[in-house]
């Protein structure tokens, strides 16, 4: 196995980063170009990926306890859960109004999509892994 020099590393990480991640003044500039569009509520769609993100991984937490490291799946845990998919939840919702969307259109969005791509209307690990162009 080859040795990897770790200083070379977090210059390569460095060079392959953008400018917005490391500048303040090239941030604030993106951050205010952003907010001129106009298209989207800004520090609330921060809120909303940052808390999704989050809250997902705490549910992940959850989870992970159970399978590996033998926390047990009970009432206390799955309320546990269930408290951390409400948070879930409410910041997709920010992530809702952020944007400037219907919730129900994104679940109608989400159900077509999943249709187009299970045209049968079974899961089918073809389909999950062999997907049409678009299909993100």
């Amino acid at each position: 196995m080859k040795n990897i020099d770790l200083n070379k590393y977090k210059e390569f990480v460095d060079a392959v980063t953008s400018d917005e991640s490391k500048s303040n003044d090239a941030f604030s500039n993106r951050w205010n170009s952003l907010e001129n569009q106009r298209l989207a509520d800004m520090p609330r769609l921060l809120t909303a990926c940052l808390g999704v993100s989050a809250e997902a991984g705490e549910f992940t937490e959850v989870v992970k306890k159970i399978v590996f490291q033998g926390k047990p799946l009970d009432e206390d845990n799955i309320w546990h859960m269930q408290r951390e998919l409400g948070d879930v939840l409410w910041y997709w919702m920010q992530g809702c109004i952020a944007l400037k969307i219907d919730p129900n259109e994104v679940i109608q969005m989400n159900i077509d999509k999943l249709k187009a791509r299970y045209p049968g209307g079974d899961f089918d690990a073809h389909y999950s892994e062999n997907r049409q162009d678009g299909d993100l």
